[in-house]
């Protein structure tokens, strides 16, 4: 399961990383790079003709669902309005996917490495890594795949519920060109009830491919 991490970016703080060391600070930190960046990602989302949402959920800490995911072309969509509203993205992977020097690639992409035997696995270790952190948006594409699925995997619903934080439906609407930030939806713990919340956002966003699309319901 590859699940991305933001950690989100104020421009007056001082960045929060994923424990509870003290964040270090660095060049890709800095006001100036962060407004060239956005500046960057606002162009290309002209020209490409998409219009971001321009609302940032008022949350410290939530679950992002990313979704509908049916293309490549999703991922430096998303990379732009990451750099458009401040927030740094990140994804978890499993320790192998790190070797040797290409570690340090990986991790300035964004990867932070996790081990998978640990009890609870990849959710248990996304949960601890919540538990450690003020400020934290684990982005999730639910669907699994870029191929046609049975539905969606409920990783993301676990995390949540695991790590006591609200899920806030993400998306990328090919149909009107327009993404961001959906609303905040705080579970009940009826996983019927909330996949019918979250069902009713997504009935009107369309993927890149909507014939790969995954219905909206619990697969594994």
């Amino acid at each position: 399961m590859q699940i991305f991490l933001i950690r989100q970016i104020y421009q007056t703080r001082i960045p929060i990383l994923m424990s509870a060391k003290p964040a270090k600070h660095t060049i890709f930190d800095t006001p100036i790079l962060r407004s060239i960046t956005k500046l960057i990602a606002l162009i290309y989302l002209k020209i490409i003709g998409w219009e971001v949402v321009d609302r940032v959920p008022d949350e410290p800490k939530f679950v992002l669902i990313a979704a509908p995911h049916t293309s490549n072309v999703d991922f430096p969509i998303l990379m732009s309005m990451a750099f458009y509203y401040g927030v740094r993205i990140h994804w978890i992977g499993k320790k192998s996917l790190f070797p040797g020097p290409g570690k340090y690639v990986a991790r300035y992409l964004g990867g932070i490495p996790v081990d998978r035997s640990k009890p609870g696995g990849m959710v248990g270790e996304t949960i601890r890594t919540y538990n450690e952190a003020d400020h934290l948006m684990i982005v999730v594409p639910p669907e699994g795949t870029r191929g046609v699925g049975k539905g969606w995997k409920s990783g993301f619903y676990h995390i949540a519920r695991g790590a006591d934080v609200p899920i806030c439906c993400g998306f990328l609407d090919y149909k009107t060109k327009r993404g961001g930030f959906g609303p905040i939806i705080h579970l009940t713990g009826d996983m019927d009830a909330d996949m019918d919340t979250i069902r009713d956002f997504y009935k009107d966003i369309t993927g890149r491919h909507p014939e790969l699309t995954a219905p909206i319901r619990m697969g594994t």
